[in-house]
């Protein structure tokens, strides 16, 4: 358990040497104690090309994790060999099944169903929903705005 606390001590020391986001930081200690785990607490340093194959495949067979989220788990990984171990992981041609994008079709309303919300929003929230909708701006978008940020002239 020693061996581990301290390779994370590294990794998080690296990181933060590089000036990476404390985000970041989070993210990839999360991934590479996945691995880790994920490989019975062997040390990465005994593992390899075989194990990363293994573990992206995992990933996104059994897991089924979205490719943004495989990409960052190997960042993760290709760091801690990279970065804190010093190996050149360029020469190891890692091929795992990569995770299938999602294809994400909108849901959009028609022109009566938008009449019909608008219609049925209480008065003290009006302004803000006919905003949102009429400009196209978030939430935070529309609750941070300010008067100088209108401009009321025709």
């Amino acid at each position: 358990m020693q061996v581990k606390k301290k390779l994370l001590d590294l990794v998080r020391d690296k990181i933060r040497f590089k000036h990476y986001s404390y985000s970041t930081e989070r993210t990839y200690v999360h991934w590479i104690k996945h691995y880790i785990l994920f490989h019975h607490k062997k040390h990465p340093v005994e593992m390899g090309k075989v194990e990363i194959e293994s573990y992206l495949t995992h990933l996104a067979t059994k897991d089924k994790v979205a490719p943004t989220t495989q990409n960052q788990a190997f960042s993760a990984i290709l760091f801690l060999y990279k970065e804190v171990f010093g190996v050149d992981v360029s020469e190891w041609d890692i091929q795992a099944l990569r995770a299938q994008k999602h294809k994400h079709i909108p849901v959009v309303l028609t022109k009566d169903e938008v009449k019909n919300v608008l219609r049925n929003i209480p008065i003290d929230y009006n302004l803000l929903v006919y905003l949102m909708y009429g400009c196209g701006l978030r939430m935070n978008e529309v609750l941070s705005l300010r008067i100088k940020d209108i401009d009321f002239g025709f």
